[in-house]
């Protein structure tokens, strides 16, 4: 069983922590996680307070926490209120100055985790008091930046050293099987924050053609891109994409995104796609660690496999993966 700091203060099993998954990572896969031995978290997302609500229903009395896109949760800070009436083990802030929510959270008792693109935002997260830092690589499904986890990791790794050496570290982008776990290990990580494997578990609010395109897809499929963002309506701060499945739509407005800003028929035949859960027409959430995933299987088995891989791997050994 691999231990590091991240399953000594957590009391885990694995050194896997659950992406918190905006409409994906519901309260059944948050609980499995969590029941499993590792971390999960529910993907609050755009601070939905009714679905929110619902989903840690779904999780029960399972001790699981929940994610926030932060530059949202400043809209609507009433939300993180709820979920830590709810009781969140822990609450994660992606994607804007985590500061302003950090004294509620450390006053509730739950654990500060912030996910950082560069080593900018680690610095503001160690000012948070962040407990964990998410250092999370371009190669990740959903919103990130430019950075590659291969090199990120360990230069966030150095600055915890330096600056802040009881803050634990979680690598994210691309780590979908054991081999990434090890190497996440070996960069300098605690741990590893999973999203796309998870987005395939059983367990996961994803329609299933999307998942279906999911498991016959690969890395080379995936595509960073605004265009989803601008057909769903939201303002994201500019530095940030979104990685998704490419598609016939993203492939005609990738390159006119003014022309797509000004066309609401594609925005609505967009929302359609997604209601019909069509990925021809709307883009299942993944990143480029779709290839290294050859289906859906429960939580439990893919952190159990993960693990079985990554044991090898740091003993020395050749893991030689199941077809």
């Amino acid at each position: 069983m691999i231990r590091t700091r991240l399953t000594e203060t957590f009391g885990l099993d694995y050194p896997i922590v659950s992406a918190p998954m905006a409409r994906v990572a519901g309260g059944r896969l948050a609980a499995a996680v969590s029941r499993a031995g590792g971390l999960g978290l529910i993907g609050g997302g755009y601070c939905d307070a009714d679905w929110i609500e619902a989903e840690f229903a779904n999780a029960g009395n399972t001790a699981v926490g929940c994610g926030f896109i932060t530059w949202r949760l400043a809209q609507a800070p009433q939300v993180l209120d709820a979920a830590l009436d709810r009781g969140a083990r822990a609450v994660f802030l992606s994607f804007g100055d985590p500061r302003p929510f950090a004294e509620s959270i450390h006053a509730a008792g739950a654990a500060l985790i912030c996910q950082v693109q560069t080593l900018v935002d680690a610095r503001q997260a160690v000012e948070a008091g962040a407990k964990v830092i998410v250092a999370q690589g371009g190669e990740a499904g959903g919103h990130g930046a430019n950075r590659a986890t291969m090199t990120l990791v360990p230069e966030v790794a150095d600055l915890l050293r330096t600056v802040s050496p009881e803050t634990l570290l979680l690598a994210a982008g691309g780590i979908a099987d054991g081999r990434g776990l090890a190497a996440a290990l070996m960069l300098g990580a605690d741990g590893a924050l999973v999203g796309t494997r998870f987005c395939l578990s059983d367990e996961a609010l994803i329609p299933p053609r999307f998942q279906q395109a999911g498991i016959a897809a690969n890395g080379d499929q995936t595509i960073a891109t605004k265009v989803v963002d601008i057909v769903r309506g939201y303002d994201w701060p500019e530095r940030f994409r979104i990685r998704v499945l490419d598609n016939a739509f993203t492939a005609r407005w990738q390159g006119d995104l003014d022309g797509l800003r000004a066309d609401p028929a594609q925005h609505a035949a967009w929302a359609a796609g997604l209601a019909a859960g069509d990925p021809s027409v709307a883009n299942p959430v993944l990143g480029e660690g779709i290839g290294l995933v050859n289906g859906s299987a429960p939580a439990a088995e893919i952190m159990k496999q993960m693990a079985h891989e990554a044991e090898a791997l740091l003993a020395g050994g050749w893991y030689r993966r199941k077809s």
